[in-house]
C-alpha cells in the first residue's frame, strides 16, 4: 500500500472518531455499549479485590497526582490516565470481561471492552461528560480497534486471525482504541488525532504469554495500553507530532511491526455507517474456552445427585484446537494461582463440579487449593471429541453409574446470549464479593446504568461504584 493511501486511512479514521455523533448509531448499537458498559463496570467492583491487586493501588496511591477520575470499588482519586490504567487491569482481573468480535459469521479474539469502557469512563468522569458522549467515544473506539484488528488475518498456529506468538491485541489495538476515545474526549481536533495514533504506536506492547505462564502480568496490558492511548492524546494536544503513517508506514508502522495486514479494504468498509464491537458476554470467570465444560459440569449437576467424593473420573473432551491451547497444559498451582486457575480446563471443570457454581471466589488461593477440588482435578482428564464443535464432559461415579453431558454452544454467545438479567445478576454477584460497594448504590447504578443516554454526568456513575462511608 502507497503511503498516500495508508494516510487517507488514517484520517478517515480519525475523522469518524471524531465526527460521529450519537443520533447516528443505531439502537442496537446502542443497545451493545450499554450493556458492555455494565459488564465492565461490574467486573472492574469484583476485581477490586482481586488476588495481586491490592499491591497496585498502594502503588496508585504511592504515585500520586491530581486527582481526576476515581479507582472503581477503592474510591481512590488519581490522574485520569492513572485510573484509567488501574480500572483496566481490575475489570481483567477474573478474565470475566465481554469478549470477541464477530463479523460475518467470522471470530477475532478479542479484550478490548475492558480496556475502551475504563478510558472512556476515566476520561468521562474527569470532563464530565454527558452518557450519550461517553456511549459515542466508546463506540467509535471499539471501531476502530476492530477495523485495525480484522484487516490483519493471518493465522498462526494455536492462535487467532492475526495474532502471532509475540504481541497481543489487547496490548495492540487497545493503544489506539484508548487513544482515540481520549483524544475525542480531550477534544483534540483531526491533525491532533492523527498525531496521537502516530504516538500510541511508540507505547504499544504486552506478551500474550502471560497466559501460558499464569503470570498476574497477563492482565497488565490491558491497564498499560489505556495508560499509554490517554497519554498519546495528552502529548497530542501538547503539540506532540507523532508518525505521519502509523498503519503502514514503510519505516516501521503497526501493520509492518506487528500484525500484518491482508486486507486493508476491511479498515474503512462501511466506516461511519457500521460500528463493530465486543458481543460475547461471559456468564462465568476464566477464558472463554473454560465455559462450555463449565456449562456441562453445571448441567451434571443440576440433573443428577452426587458428591465430589462420589466421582471416580471426569473426562472432558474437546475439539483438537481447542487441546492445543494453554487451557489444556498440564495443571500445577504456582507462583500466582488465579492465573493457573482461571485457564485451565481441569481446574475449571472441577470447581464446577465439586461446587456447583462458577464465580469469583472460586479463583482465590484459598478455594483454589481446597484438597476435594484438588484431588477431583487428579481425576480429570482430557480427550478428542468426536464432533465437529462443542464439547462434552463424562463423569464416572464410584456407583457404576456414568453422566453425560454435550454443550454444543458456550452461554454468552449471540446465539445462546447471556440476558440482560443474566447481566445484572452478574453485576450483583461481583458486587456481594468485592463488599466495596453497597447493594442499595450498587442496585441505583444498575438503574443509572439502563438508561445511560439520559444522565447528564458521567461522574453520576462513578459516585455509585466506590465504597462511601
Amino acid at each position: 500500500m502507497g503511503a498516500a493511501d495508508g494516510k487517507a486511512i488514517t484520517r478517515a479514521l480519525a475523522d469518524n472518531v471524531l465526527s460521529t455523533r450519537f443520533e447516528d448509531l443505531s439502537a442496537t448499537t446502542v443497545a451493545n455499549a450499554k450493556d458492555r458498559i455494565l459488564d465492565i463496570v461490574g467486573c472492574a467492583i469484583g476485581g477490586a479485590r482481586a488476588p495481586g491487586n491490592a499491591g497496585l493501588i498502594e502503588l496508585v496511591k504511592h504515585w500520586g497526582g491530581k486527582p481526576e477520575a476515581t479507582v472503581l470499588g477503592h474510591g481512590l482519586k488519581a490522574p485520569a490516565h492513572t485510573v484509567a490504567m488501574a480500572n483496566s487491569i481490575l475489570c481483567r482481573s477474573f478474565d470475566w470481561g465481554v469478549l470477541t468480535l464477530i463479523i460475518d459469521g467470522r471470530r477475532f479474539p478479542t479484550h478490548t471492552s475492558e480496556t475502551t469502557v475504563m478510558t472512556a469512563l476515566a476520561l468521562g468522569e474527569s470532563r464530565g461528560v454527558s452518557g450519550r458522549e461517553l456511549i459515542s467515544a466508546l463506540v467509535v473506539g471499539d471501531d476502530l480497534a476492530a477495523r485495525i484488528w480484522t484487516a490483519s488475518d493471518r493465522p498462526q498456529p494455536g492462535q487467532g486471525p492475526g495474532r502471532g506468538p509475540g504481541f497481543e491485541p489487547w496490548g495492540t489495538i487497545t493503544t489506539l482504541a484508548a487513544a482515540a476515545i481520549a483524544g475525542r474526549l480531550l477534544g483534540l481536533d483531526g491533525s491532533q488525532l492523527r498525531n496521537a495514533f502516530g504516538i500510541a504506536l511508540n507505547m504499544i506492547a504486552g506478551a500474550g504469554s502471560g497466559l501460558w505462564d499464569g503470570a498476574t502480568m497477563f492482565k497488565l496490558s490491558q491497564g498499560t495500553s489505556a495508560r499509554s492511548g490517554v497519554n498519546a492524546a495528552q502529548l497530542a494536544r501538547a503539540g506532540w507530532t507523532g508518525l505521519e503513517d502509523p498503519l503502514f508506514g514503510a519505516h516501521g508502522s503497526y501493520y509492518s511491526s506487528f500484525a500484518g495486514c491482508e486486507h486493508p479494504e476491511r479498515i474503512i468498509e462501511g466506516l461511519g455507517k457500521v460500528y463493530h464491537a465486543e458481543v460475547v458476554f461471559k456468564p462465568y470467570p476464566g477464558g472463554r474456552p473454560t465455559h462450555a465444560p463449565i456449562d456441562a459440569a453445571l448441567a451434571l449437576a443440576r440433573k443428577h445427585e452426587f458428591d465430589a467424593d462420589d466421582i471416580e473420573e471426569a473426562v472432558l473432551r474437546t475439539s483438537p484446537p481447542a487441546t492445543a491451547a494453554h487451557y489444556a497444559k498440564p495443571y500445577k498451582v504456582g507462583d500466582y494461582p488465579t492465573g493457573d486457575a482461571l485457564f485451565s480446563y481441569r481446574y475449571s471443570v472441577a470447581s464446577a463440579l465439586v461446587r456447583k457454581h462458577a464465580r469469583n471466589e472460586d479463583y482465590d488461593e484459598e478455594h483454589i487449593r481446597d484438597p476435594k477440588v484438588q484431588a477431583l482435578i487428579a481425576r480429570t482428564r482430557l480427550e478428542g471429541l468426536d464432533r465437529p464443535e462443542g464439547v462434552e464432559l463424562e463423569v464416572r461415579l464410584k456407583d457404576g453409574r456414568l453422566l453425560r453431558e454435550y454443550v454444543p454452544v458456550a452461554l454468552g454467545e449471540p446465539s445462546n446470549p447471556l440476558s440482560r438479567e443474566g447481566l445484572a445478576a452478574k453485576f450483583m454477584t461481583q458486587v456481594e464479593y468485592s463488599q466495596t460497594v453497597s447493594t442499595s448504590d450498587a442496585e441505583k447504578l444498575l438503574k443509572l446504568l439502563a438508561r445511560l443516554e439520559e444522565v447528564d454526568d458521567a461522574g453520576r456513575l462513578v459516585e455509585l461504584a466506590v465504597k462511601r462511608g
